[in-house]
């Protein structure tokens, strides 16, 4: 075979090029969920997260033929506010090639290196506000809503290139007929859900979807508080949380989407979205297939065929003032009901940081099951 060879992504043809790549990896994969082309190139080209970050992506050939990608990048934004001085790489994906394979990895290091930092943390695409992780077990089942999938190949590559674990994330799944007419609902949640409605101060509503931008505004608050302390997190900047708000607002079901107030004001906040990766898999967009017809597809799964009958938990938190108060239990229970109503028959909640025992442990009180496991992985450099 001709050598492997790396070279940075420079022109148009490249980026498209470096999009397209993963229906190669994929071709034969059941469970993998295809994005839309359009928006991995906006997402590589024009996402803000590029304003406030140094990146590079990079192609593997074999002669004319590509057989892998990968990003390296700095994004100064989690240097910050973590106090660390590390690198990240993302956009991992190769044949089944393990010369390839070590070399995109050596590349990244090497660019991540140059520039000064100790360390190199992945894969990433491009923060924990976005999809992270790699999968590490579960391949067996296509990935929810913004949860990421890679062949079980790419644990072997990673881990004999010299990274170690960082840090896992779990996703929780369980079976929402437990909460049926709320009769097989925990006993225990039951009473503070019913404490909690008694004392009438906590009022749960529907996300206003009229006035979107007031609503995401209240929620960027409620969101950068909320999760500061966790490992790895990164507040998003406005223009982040602007884009989010953009994409997410396409697949919101305000049923779904719930803010808990106190006299007025929002102190908490639980986004749980009807698992579009389902319609989309079965429309299967391709790179140069007019996306309008893709979109038609995915909608006649979606809202016609009603092919959803998975919903994932995104985010549920409360500010850290009001916690153990039972606020989180009220969320559960009412998403419960409505996902009930809706004919969603799995819920998935992820994902939640493996020492994180004060979400962890209501889960697993309400039955819920770690059934996947992603990592994040990291190598002294």
């Amino acid at each position: 075979m001709p050598p492997v060879s790396i070279h940075p992504v420079k022109s148009d043809a490249e980026r498209r090029a470096f999009i397209a790549f993963p229906w190669k990896v994929y071709a034969n994969d059941p469970h993998w969920v295809p994005p839309l082309p359009s928006e991995r190139l906006e997402f590589i080209t024009h996402h803000p997260f590029l304003e406030h970050a140094d990146i590079e992506f990079f192609l593997a050939r074999r002669g004319e033929e590509i057989v892998g990608t990968i990003a390296a990048f700095i994004n100064h934004n989690h240097n910050q506010f973590q106090n660390e001085h590390i690198g990240f790489f993302g956009f991992f994906e190769v044949l089944e090639d393990p010369e390839a394979a070590a070399a995109l990895l050596q590349t990244a290091e090497d660019w991540v290196r140059q520039r000064g930092y100790q360390a190199i943390r992945g894969p990433a695409q491009y923060s924990t506000n976005e999809e992270c992780g790699l999968l590490v077990d579960g391949f067996d089942d296509p990935p929810r809503i913004m949860m990421t999938y890679n062949p079980p190949r790419y644990v072997e590559y990673i881990e004999n290139a010299g990274y170690h674990k960082a840090m896992d994330l779990h996703a929780y799944a369980l079976d929402t007929d437990i909460y049926a007419g709320g009769s097989k609902f925990p006993p225990k949640l039951i009473r503070v859900v019913e404490k909690i409605k008694a004392r009438g101060r906590v009022r749960i509503r529907k996300v206003d979807m009229k006035h979107f931008d007031e609503e995401v505004e209240r929620v960027k608050e409620i969101y950068n508080r909320s999760w500061a302390r966790n490992w790895g997190f990164v507040p998003m900047t406005d223009a982040e949380f602007t884009k989010i708000g953009e994409d997410l607002r396409a697949v919101l079901d305000p049923d779904l989407t719930l803010v808990a107030e106190i006299d007025g004001k929002p102190i908490g906040v639980s986004i749980t979205l009807p698992d579009v990766n389902q319609p989309l898999r079965l429309a299967y967009p391709r790179p140069g297939e007019p996306e309008w017809w893709t979109l038609v597809k995915l909608l006649w799964h979606w809202k016609v065929r009603r092919r959803v009958t998975w919903a994932r938990v995104l985010i549920l938190g409360v500010l850290p003032e009001y916690r153990a108060r039972g606020i989180d239990a009220l969320f559960y229970y009412e998403t419960a009901q409505a996902a009930l109503r809706k004919g969603i028959q799995h819920a998935e909640m992820s994902w939640i940081l493996e020492n994180n025992e004060a979400i962890s442990r209501p889960i697993r009180v309400m039955g819920g099951e770690i059934y996947k496991t992603y990592r994040f992985y990291e190598k002294e450099l």
